[in-house]
């Protein structure tokens, strides 16, 4: 039964997603004011810092009382407040559909808790699902009114038969060429590999974080005896003799899956969290995620 929109985000975990905000690890000019603190230099009532006068500078930014004392043209600095670009990337593909939870679910859980932090502190907050048509382009969301709306959108994603993970990722990005935070959520399981989809979010002038979820039924598996695996994307099969020798590779070779990612993005300077479907979603966004940097 899909899960609804009251489910995706309790009362309970709202009130500890109130108090964070989302951080992006890089300078990037926002549309319309916000309520976060740029980097940038700008207008809002708050003091940054202080800065010789040159040229074509605004005179009413002058600091009079310090022309008095030292007799130097010195500008005051303030903070500027100003909106973030933040989208979240779901990865509905068919093996995403696994897992108890599955692992589609947890990453509606995983958006609507994002999602609410960023449409609290009134950034831009747009969520697609990897593998939409161009009729289905997701809204730009913003302010608090809007999370319900956004609830809705999330409860109402299901397993694509048609998500590819490269081709979504190159979709979204040819259908936006603006800056801001990327948060890709998938399983990474593409026979075409996951490379190429983070190779066109690289191309972007984005903060990439990927959030690798997996099941703890991929973790540790509990299966024993002859088997018949059937590949749910594309129906290939292989018969296999579960045997504890087997169940030790398997482990081996996930975890150099997993290293791999984490290297991969490590050397282009994208975030990597590998995020088991058992985790609580409140311990994953004010422990996780505050040490990853992306909320504080």
């Amino acid at each position: 039964m899909p899960i609804s929109p009251p489910e995706l985000l309790p009362p309970d975990l709202m009130s500890q997603l109130e108090r964070l905000e989302l951080v992006t690890r890089k300078v990037f000019r926002g549309r319309m004011k916000g309520e976060r603190r740029s980097k940038r230099k700008g207008e809002s009532v708050e003091f940054a810092d202080y800065r010789n006068y040159t040229p074509g500078d605004d005179l009413r930014r002058v600091d009079w009382n310090l022309y008095a004392r030292l007799d130097k043209l010195i500008l005051k600095l303030f903070l500027e407040e100003e909106d973030l670009h933040f989208y979240t990337l779901i990865d509905a593909s068919p093996s995403m559909a696994f897992g108890e939870p599955t692992k589609l679910e947890y990453a509606k859980r995983l958006a609507a808790a994002l999602g609410f932090i960023g449409l609290v502190k009134s950034d831009r907050v747009v969520i697609e699902t990897l593998g939409q048509g161009l009729r289905d382009r997701s809204p730009v969301l913003r302010g608090r009114k809007s999370v319900w709306r956004m609830l809705e959108q999330l409860s109402q994603i299901e397993p694509d038969q048609d998500g590819s993970l490269s081709e979504g990722v190159k979709r979204f990005c040819l259908r936006n060429a603006g800056k801001g935070v990327v948060v890709l959520i998938s399983d990474l399981m593409d026979k075409q590999g996951y490379e190429p989809a983070l190779k066109y979010l690289m191309a972007q002038r984005v903060d990439v974080y990927l959030i690798h979820v997996l099941s703890q039924e991929e973790i540790d598996p509990d299966v024993t005896g002859d088997l018949r695996l059937v590949d749910c994307e594309d129906q290939d099969f292989a018969e296999i003799t579960v045997s504890a020798p087997l169940l030790s590779r398997y482990k081996q070779t996930l975890a150099a899956f997993t290293a791999g990612a984490q290297e991969f993005c490590s050397k282009r300077g994208m975030a990597y969290l590998l995020a088991n479907n058992q985790m609580p979603v409140n311990e994953l966004m004010t422990n996780y995620m505050r040490r990853r940097g992306l909320v504080r």
